[in-house]
């Protein structure tokens, strides 16, 4: 099971102006490191909850589907599915039709029934599903406590900037972060 980014999203789940409010920053000479700083704090949270924050285009590879065709999608929260591209013996593709898709976006995960006529492909990772997830295009619609978790996380790694780059953030994750981002994350056995 692969995810792979097919569209980014065109905007973070915060603005500069945001940080800069929080932390007391006044001036326009660190803008351009806080907005790097909002970004690995919004890449972090996604790779650590398998949220995405800010909608965006996903691909997932599998090598093949349960025999009751059910695909559980754990990056979310899903809201919408885009393709579904079945591969053949010779990687012939073959798109299944959205009549004969159910789809339950309530979860996490969201859940994916690829019908009862599903035949698997036979191909190295023969299925692909492209998708679309995110709260929403703008940081606005990114839920609050999460974006209080984001202005936590950047303001921990700017003090940590004379001893570690951007370049290997994050450094630390502050204390109450876990406790904002907990009711998002699926409950796993």
């Amino acid at each position: 099971m692969t995810y792979i980014t097919t569209r980014p999203p065109v905007a973070e789940a915060m603005g500069v102006s945001d940080v800069k409010a929080h932390m007391r920053i006044g001036g326009e000479a660190e803008d351009a490191y806080l907005a790097g700083l909002v970004r690995v704090a919004r890449e972090h949270m996604e790779r650590a909850t398998g949220l995405c924050l800010v909608s965006q285009g996903l691909r997932l590879v599998l090598p093949a589907v349960s025999r009751d065709g059910v695909v559980q999608i754990l990056k979310g929260p899903v809201q919408a599915i885009d393709a579904v591209t079945l591969y053949d013996a010779d990687g012939v593709a073959r798109s299944l039709a959205a009549e004969g898709i159910a789809f339950e976006r309530e979860g996490p995960p969201a859940r994916l029934w690829l019908g009862r006529g599903f035949e698997p492909g036979q191909a190295e990772n023969g299925v692909e599903i492209d998708f679309t997830a995110g709260f929403g295009e703008a940081g606005a619609d990114v839920p609050d406590s999460l974006r209080r978790a984001l202005l936590l996380h950047v303001a921990a790694m700017y003090e940590y900037r004379g001893a570690v780059g951007l370049a290997d953030q994050p450094a630390a994750i502050p204390d109450g972060y876990e406790r904002l981002v907990q009711p998002f994350l699926g409950r796993r056995l």
